[in-house]
């Protein structure tokens, strides 16, 4: 009876993390903004991304979103839907799009896991190929101003990072506890000013804030980090969670303010 309780336990604890988005999908199915399904093609290559527009009279600024290593999931594109509410075309690629059965993405792969165990196996040169395509077509929307900036979290948050080096057209890219780049090459083809968003207790990644401190500014770029004290890794999902804990809500709801006025100031 231990062994099957025990199992039970663990078969929880692994449906957990999909569990835990019913919200963040409720919140979506809510939502009155216009969201949308595309298809971003270039090459061989298609890229399926989640769209949410704002509602506003004006062109607006666009970000490209980039998903944590859990794929595009329904945190993800409400997130697009946030950014939407905040006055920005929002945009969310399927970086794992034709890596599931059938040639799928993220849904595909059947959630959480599935996503963890290919991501890594992503050729960097794919993901930013991906992800220049994104900002080519967004940039070209009709009630786009022309202006792409690119956020991204946790996994994705390296990406945003990596991907300042590698598109000089970026007006901005905010990385939410994600691994830095250490290339110092490849820091100094960064041309947007970078902002970093970390947790305190998460020292496999801020432990590293202070070189990347160091090596932005010899290379002569603005690169911005703020540490949220008591948060740890994953608080901008984990803070807006029904069950968050205090610091990861203060740390959530403190850095969607800092993004919300450093976008304004694209």
């Amino acid at each position: 009876m231990k062994h099957i309780l025990n199992i039970l336990a663990l078969a929880a604890f692994v449906a957990l993390p999909v569990h835990a988005q019913e919200w963040a999908k409720a919140k979506l199915e809510k939502s009155s903004r216009h969201m949308e399904w595309v298809k971003v093609k270039y090459g061989n290559r298609e890229v399926n991304c989640f769209v949410a527009y704002p509602e506003v009279k004006d062109k607006a600024t666009a970000i490209v979103v980039i998903h944590e290593i859990f794929g595009l999931s329904d945190w993800v594109r409400d997130v697009t839907d946030e950014l939407a509410e905040a006055g920005y075309i929002a945009i969310a690629p399927d970086l794992l799009s034709g890596v599931g059965p059938n040639g799928g993405g993220t849904a595909e792969l059947g959630g959480d896991d599935g996503a963890r165990k290919v991501i890594g196996s992503l050729p960097p040169d794919q993901v930013t190929a991906d992800l220049n395509a994104v900002v080519d077509y967004v940039s070209k929307l009709p009630a786009c101003n022309g202006k792409v900036a690119v956020a991204g979290f946790c996994w994705g948050g390296g990406q945003a990072f990596r991907f300042a080096t590698n598109n000089k057209d970026l007006k901005a890219a905010y990385s939410f506890y994600g691994p830095v780049p250490t290339d110092e090459a490849a820091l100094s083809r960064i041309n947007c000013p970078v902002y970093g968003f970390y947790a305190e207790n998460d020292a496999r990644i801020t432990a590293t804030v202070p070189k990347a401190t160091e090596q932005m500014k010899k290379a002569g770029k603005t690169y911005e980090p703020e540490i949220y004290k008591g948060a740890g890794h994953g608080f901008m999902r984990a803070g807006e969670a029904p069950d968050a804990n205090a610091a990861n809500k203060r740390a959530r709801d403190d850095a969607w303010k800092r993004l919300k006025e450093l976008l304004a100031k694209i």
